[in-house]
């Protein structure tokens, strides 16, 4: 099977084989790009067929956000227009779209209620002046620092109080503000419910759902349109089905704010929380955009500004609350979008339909927008950030936002959540955990060990005497302080304490490892952490056998390793979920969990010669890796010196590529498989941009062949259309660095860490690892761009 020609560009939509097929004249060279409106606008091919992508995936969603929110319905398409256009021009982000969000439904809905349409107009320009006030202060750097779980439980409480509120009208009722009066009203809904109401409502959840089971071709359409359609169609046989009232066209619906009468603390307080909610939900969707798209960077601040300028101007003229939205922004991603033109564009769209098309919207019914909300709203509740908020201690955290939000309000729900994750951060930075073994080695008669991790302050000195107490009198011990604070009162007790146990005859051994001893030493022994069974594994001794050092390799690991892994894997033996699945060669050091910093469940590995994706083997580990475990991300890894790579190119050189791999004489099978790798040698001889840009970058050919066969292996997997998002990447073994395909450039660069060297982003990485904070699995576990904010 031969991999597709298709190269992974990150900013273009062209096949390598359309680059370089033969022209009219039978020239195979590159033809001058046109002159004109083409050469003035490389992109807008790309970017006009995004914007109308992204235009049918809005004018429902607008809609009904607006529904949810209790405001005019017109209101949703005057902030589509107005995101789209005025965040679309000075935003920082340079693909993110934005409009109305289902984030703030909630809060909108809450405000109108108390205050009325025209006062909530007036606290959404309010709140996009506090957001131009935080871009000019430099703020989007604290925004950030609200813990993800409580961000995620917001967002989850907000879904579940949509969900809940739509049903009802699904069913024929009324919508209701506050989850609990949803709930309530839920049970009187369903006795009166209306069937044509209902079947409607169940038509558009049922296609929301199933429509991203389909197959790829069939989901080039938004769900959400086809939903929407299809309900407009069934309704048009029951006409008491109650239909979308607008009262005019988008031209109409401007309408000025007013000033409230009083309670301007009321007034201000709901600026302070849509600008905040706002600031923070924008920000989140501009770093997943940045992980979508390889290459593009966010200015943050910049974000705020623009955001911030669409705010104002949505609340002046009579629109919802603006914020950058994924599932708009990623539509955009996914359909080839090249600049900010594309939602730009989309924005005039939506207003040529709004003025042009009142007609069609107005037969909408608004059951179908109900059962479009109900699925939005539970899809804001999601699981991967569940998991995410487990594995890193959270979830209580995560738990305790949603039940305030759903059994409060939304502010009320906040603080409660950030309360808690200040307390749990108390918790954390004055607990002490130390723990004893009974003996060091396999002497039973040796030292204990006492290893006491985390802070070491007075409230720790009950457990940490407690320990001490386990120690018999006469006993050698040694201590090792992996600690990051000593207070005087724990420095005093293990100090008496260690000249009493002295006293009994017994010798005590107080170690404190240093970061360097602690991340890159064997704290018994002082080995290499990473080191090779030949730097520690005795060699040449009498009746070694070639089980000997894996042997070894297993006793050292039961001493040293699995008790301080079982509860990680105790929490994985029910069942896997990766964040991320990798497909690199079958080298002995490339060793993928190292290389990617990452642990147990987290990346799926499938290793063969080459690194190749068609085979059989390779792409049943695919189908099961993205269609059982759900993973998002593939990334595909060669390395420097590549045997199977260096065997390509002495084919090319006229020795035979199935008797010949590295100068070594190799069997029928592995000819075979070399065979399926030749497209890339042809790519490779002929130009290959991946190619050309590693050997200005001074690589040795055998170096950019596998460079050029990582990228023709990523196209092959997005010709199968997994599903997930793909990376590319290169293990130089030499200098040990992984470097990423750079989509924009063709280059393989270095990952980098904005506002730290390399060596900081990684001493940043150790730091989280040892705290507890590695990579986990959910929605912001997305992969790694050459760039990370």
């Amino acid at each position: 099977m031969q991999p597709s020609r298709k190269t992974i560009t990150g900013t273009s939509t062209r096949t390598y084989q359309d680059e370089h097929s033969p022209t009219e004249s039978g020239q195979g060279e590159h033809s001058p790009p046109p002159a004109g409106l083409r050469s003035c606008f490389p992109h807008a091919r790309a970017d006009l067929s995004a914007s109308l992508v992204v235009f049918l995936v809005a004018v429902p969603l607008s809609l009904g956000i607006a529904v949810a929110s209790g405001a005019p319905i017109l209101a949703g398409l005057v902030a589509a227009v107005v995101g789209a256009i005025v965040a679309g021009l000075l935003g920082g982000s340079p693909m993110q779209v934005s409009g109305p969000a289902a984030g703030l439904t909630v809060v909108v809905a809450e405000l109108i209620d108390r205050f009325g349409w025209q006062v909530t107009c007036l606290i959404t320009a309010g709140a996009g002046v506090i957001q131009i006030v935080f871009g000019m202060s430099r703020l989007a750097r604290f925004a950030q620092a609200i813990p993800p779980s409580v961000v995620h439980g917001m967002l989850a409480g907000i879904g579940v109080t949509i969900a809940l509120a739509q049903l009802n009208v699904v069913f024929g009722g009324e919508s209701q503000t506050a989850a609990l009066e949803s709930l309530a009203a839920l049970p009187g809904s369903i006795i009166g419910a209306s069937w044509p109401t209902l079947l409607v409502g169940a038509l558009a959840i049922a296609v929301m759902l199933a429509w991203p089971k389909l197959p790829a071709r069939a989901r080039v359409v938004p769900g959400a349109l086809v939903a929407v359609v299809l309900a407009t169609v069934v309704a048009l046989a029951f006409p008491e089905v109650t239909r979308v009232q607008l009262g005019g066209s988008l031209l109409d619906a401007i309408a000025l704010p007013v000033l409230p009468e009083g309670n301007w603390a009321g007034v201000i307080g709901g600026m302070l929380t849509i600008a905040l909610i706002a600031s923070v939900e924008s920000l989140l969707s501009a770093v997943a955009v940045e992980r979508m798209k390889p290459g593009t960077r966010t200015d943050a601040d910049r974000e705020l500004l623009g955001q911030g300028a669409a705010n104002t101007v949505s609340g002046l003229v009579g629109g919802l609350p603006i914020t950058g939205v994924i599932v708009r922004s990623s539509a955009n991603v996914r359909a080839g979008a090249q600049t900010r033109a594309s939602a730009v564009l989309h924005g005039v769209w939506i207003a040529v339909f709004a003025i042009l098309l009142v007609g069609i919207v107005e037969m909408i019914p608004m059951a179908g927008l109900a059962g479009l909300l109900v699925v939005v709203g539970l899809q804001l509740v999601k699981p991967a950030d569940i998991r995410t908020a487990r594995t890193h201690g959270e979830l209580a955290i995560y738990l305790v936002t949603v039940l305030g939000v759903l059994l409060l309000n939304l502010l009320e729900g906040v603080a409660i959540g950030l309360a808690l994750a200040g307390v749990m951060l108390l918790v954390r930075a004055v607990r002490s955990r130390p723990q004893l073994d009974g003996a060091d080695g396999a002497n039973a008669d040796g030292p204990m060990v006492l290893r006491v991790e985390g802070s070491l302050s007075f409230l720790a000195v009950p457990a940490l005497s407690r320990r001490l107490g386990e120690i018999p009198a006469g006993r050698d011990v040694r201590i090792d302080l992996v600690t990051d604070y000593l207070d005087h009162a724990a420095y005093d007790h293990l100090q008496a304490w260690t000249e009493r146990h002295r006293s009994t005859g017994a010798r005590v051994e107080v170690v404190e490892p240093t970061r360097l001893e602690r991340t890159t030493t064997n704290s018994l022994d002082g080995t290499p952490r990473f080191a090779s069974w030949s730097h520690w594994q005795a060699t040449g001794a009498e009746g070694r056998t070639a089980e000997s050092p894996m042997l070894a390799g297993l006793a050292a690991y039961h001493e040293r390793t699995a008790d301080d892994i079982r509860p990680t894997m105790s929490e994985l033996a029910a069942g896997q979920s990766p964040p991320a699945m990798m497909v690199t060669c079958a080298d002995s050091r490339v060793m993928p969990h190292m290389i990617t910093h990452s642990g147990p469940g987290d990346v799926f590995t499938v290793q063969n010669v080459g690194n190749l994706a068609g085979g059989q083997g390779t792409m049943a580990a695919v189908e099961y890796a993205t269609g059982v475990l759900g993973v998002p991300l593939i990334a595909v890894c060669g390395h420097s010196g590549c045997g199977a790579m260096n065997g390509l190119s002495q084919g090319a050189a006229g020795q035979d590529a199935e008797r010949s791999a590295g100068g070594t004489s190799i069997g029928p099978e592995l000819g075979t498989w070399l065979l399926d790798a030749r497209p890339v040698l042809r790519a490779w001889e002929q130009g290959h941009p991946v190619g050309v840009a590693a050997a200005a970058d001074g690589f040795a050919p055998v170096d950019q062949l596998a460079m050029v066969n990582v990228a023709m292996q990523l196209e092959m997997l997005r010709a199968r259309d997994t599903g997930a998002e793909l990376m590319g990447l290169f293990y130089d073994i030499a200098t040990a660095r992984v470097l990423v395909l750079d989509g924009r450039t063709q280059h393989f660069v270095p990952p980098r860490v904005e506002g730290a060297t390399p060596d900081e982003a990684a001493s940043l990485d150790r730091i989280a690892a040892g705290h507890g904070h590695g990579t986990a699995g959910g929605a912001g576990r997305e992969h790694v761009a050459p760039t990370v904010r």
